[in-house]
């Protein structure tokens, strides 16, 4: 099959949506782009299904290279065989085109190479013969290839090389190796011991035994880090009946032969010496590539969730950054996210309480506080309970929340956070930035290396490259689906742009602090390294709320810019009815006229016509508003207050292989297991919950001493 007939058949889209599709990729277009503004073409896939596109056409193209990289190795040998190119055409994964490659690639010295270089080949040919009598006997034959200058000293050495040439040229029979791959995979089990006595966090593998087959990607992820950590010794084991056996039907002969028993032993050689380490490598290193894309599947599906969570917006915000010996460092941020005022207090240091809650008073009468946003770290227990106490005291309607603070140390120690703020130590911009994520949690976030963001599982085991590369695009999917304000967003946020790379997000900072704020979104192309194809892939991403062109704050591209006006017309509405929200009705005349013959009228597709009538509709909407709100808080609860059968609100913080993590307000987050999450049955937490929800449960038990709280979501109030 051709690659689009490959990628049409896995991804279950037609040949003319797949091909379409390449030529867009291929014409330079980035994701976000082609899956907002060429819908027609691709016929509506979304950014997901189109990554998943991409990621597949390069891994089949870089399959292909291999292919003729191997072709023209081998033919450089003069070797090549139709036969040979017919295999490597067949082959569908890396790993078969290099097992066929395997005979024909240079080999470091082997017992084989050895044996070869001794001029035994000939005689690994004649057991390999399998004949039914050999005259004169194979003892006596292998005589003739004693030659001690060779170090052959014995029919036995000659016997033993000759073996060893047969147990290599097994080894890299590329048929042979499928078999027993696909075999072991079967049939075989991952066997773990306790390396050291001594109890860890992997005391569950210190003697178990799972099929290979059956092995959840988050377990085969807990091992690899056990064994890496010299927890764990691990094996891979199979029946040798199975595999061996395969080997003796496919290489011995049916007949009785004298070079049976030898060839017999060559085999198990292979298998034993040769195949068997070889294959546990491979599979192995499948699982754990398998277990990494489910693993950054999940991590994908975390954070794309945490990024979208809903800004809180308009509200005055005191971050506070809990903190013992150093203190608690506090900022309160505008509603624009300016810094207003800092502090740092002691309130666990029982002399000091008394002053830290008159500073935290005087903070929130001063600026009107609207909520104080608490970080989860160190002393956040505390530090909750302290702000409580005072929000009772003071019954001024301020609320508190606790906000995750996984990356927030990265950021404030990074370069842009000491550019951002160079008078803030560490701890102060702490704060600042747990404040701003509370306020718009994606403008915040996309400051800190998605990997620091912690809503993930084993991130740090998986390889940097492919897990930057799925995050990085999490990221862009959405920072493109919200859109950024081109005259506030940080060069963090642009450079996520569809079309804008890092240097070109910095220039249009800099731009606009020496030319003041953009008016139009042409004026984008003014900005050095902002040519005409990335105006186009980043134009209708970018946001300028009171422009010229009132159609500039919408998600409506420049391309449509004229029919979209003179669909208002059609419908006898002016710009001034976007302003005053006027068009409520847009749609349902359109619907009346026909969407097809509205479409063709307008020279537009169906889909983008449809797209331009919500943005039209809601200029300047946030497509985050539609999602559950934050839970803010007025007083705490301790695990001891906890008890089997109360109903708690929480929100779901991450979420796991094995069930979901809920923030019940009490620090401790507790597990909801997958088989507690739904009446139904699923076969992943994701397709029940997902990262920011809101859910109501029940708990079914608390232990205080280990702190781990197991609740349901399978109970009817």
């Amino acid at each position: 099959m051709t690659i689009i007939e490959t990628l049409s058949k896995e991804l279950n889209l037609t040949p003319d949506q797949v091909e379409k599709t390449v030529e867009l990729i291929d014409e330079g277009n980035t994701i976000p782009f082609i899956a907002r503004y060429r819908k027609e073409v691709t016929g509506s896939l979304d950014d997901s299904v189109l990554r998943a596109l991409e990621e597949r056409l390069t891994a089949l193209r870089n399959l292909e290279k291999r292919k003729e990289e191997v072709k023209s190795l081998i033919d450089a040998q003069g070797k090549l065989t139709d036969e040979i190119v017919a295999a490597i055409d067949r082959a569908v994964t890396v790993t078969e085109v290099d097992d066929i490659y395997r005979p024909y690639r240079p080999k470091r010295k082997t017992r084989a190479s050895v044996a070869r270089e001794r001029g035994l080949e000939p005689l690994a040919m004649l057991l390999l013969a399998q004949e039914t009598t050999y005259e004169p006997a194979i003892e006596v034959q292998a005589e003739a290839f004693v030659d001690p200058e060779k170090e052959v000293h014995t029919v036995q050495d000659a016997l033993q090389g000759a073996m060893d040439i047969i147990a290599e040229d097994v080894s890299d029979n590329a048929e042979y190796r499928k078999k027993i791959r696909a075999l072991t995979f079967d049939h075989g089990s991952l066997v773990t011991k306790a390396a050291k006595e001594e109890d860890s966090v992997y005391s569950m593998y210190y003697d178990f035994v799972e099929a290979v087959r059956k092995l959840p990607g988050h377990r085969i992820l807990a091992i690899n880090r056990g064994e890496k950590e010299e927890f764990l010794k691990v094996s891979l084991t199979v029946p040798e009946e199975i595999v061996v056996g395969f080997l003796y039907n496919s290489v011995l002969t049916t007949g009785s032969s004298p070079a049976t028993p030898y060839v017999r032993d060559a085999v198990a050689d292979s298998y034993t010496r040769l195949i068997a380490p070889s294959i546990e490598r491979e599979i192995r290193n499948d699982l754990f590539d398998n277990a990494c894309e489910g693993a950054i599947k999940v991590f994908s599906d975390n954070l794309s969730h945490l990024l979208m969570q809903p800004p809180i917006k308009g509200k005055v915000v005191l971050g506070f950054d809990p903190g013992y010996a150093h203190g608690c460092k506090l900022a309160v941020v505008d509603p624009t996210g300016k810094v207003l005022d800092t502090a740092v207090v002691y309130p666990t240091i029982k002399s000091r309480v008394e002053q830290a809650a008159l500073v935290v008073k005087r903070l929130v009468r001063t600026h009107g506080v609207d909520v104080i946003a608490i970080g989860n770290g160190t002393a956040s227990r505390e530090s909750e309970q302290f702000i409580a106490d005072i929000l009772k005291q003071m019954d001024c309607g301020t609320k508190y929340i606790i906000v995750s603070e996984a990356g927030a140390s990265i950021y404030s120690a990074s370069k842009l956070a000491a550019e951002e703020f160079p008078e803030f130590d560490v701890m102060q911009r702490s704060a600042v930035s747990i404040a701003r994520r509370l306020q718009d949690p994606l403008a915040e976030l996309v400051k800190i290396d998605p990997k620091g963001i912690g809503v993930g599982q084993y991130q740090h085991d998986m390889k940097p490259a492919r897990l930057d590369e799925a995050l990085g695009g999490v990221v862009e999917d959405c920072v493109n689906a919200v859109g950024v304000d081109v005259n506030t967003a940080s060069h963090s946020l642009l450079a996520y742009i569809a079309g804008i790379n890092f240097t070109a997000a910095k220039n249009i900072v800099k731009y606009r602090e020496e030319n003041g704020e953009f008016k139009t979104r042409s004026q984008i192309t003014k900005v050095p390294r902002i040519g005409a194809k990335a105006y186009e892939q980043c134009a209708g991403f970018l946001r300028i709320p009171g422009g010229k062109e009132i159609l500039d704050n919408t998600g409506v591209h420049p391309e449509s810019y004229a029919a979209a006006k003179a669909l208002l017309s059609m419908f006898d509405y002016t710009e001034e009815d976007i302003k005053a929200g006027n068009l409520q009705f847009l749609k349902s005349k359109v619907i009346k006229k026909g969407i097809k013959v509205t479409a063709d009228e307008l020279g537009l597709g169906e889909p983008t016509l449809m797209d331009i009538i919500a943005e039209l509709e809601k200029p300047g909407r946030d497509i985050r508003d539609g999602f559950d709100a934050p839970v803010l808080r007025e007083d705490v609860l301790s695990l001891n207050d906890l008890k089997p059968d109360m109903i708690l609100t929480g929100t779901v913080r991450n979420v796991t292989d094995f069930g979901a993590f809920v923030d019940i307000g009490v620090h401790q987050d507790g597990l909801v297991h997958i088989s507690q999450l739904s009446d139904k049955f699923i076969k992943h937490p994701s397709q029940a919950v997902s990262l920011g929800d809101v859910v109501k449960v029940k708990v079914l038990a608390v232990d205080v001493q280990k702190k781990r709280i197991s609740l349901t979501m399978k109970f009817k109030e």
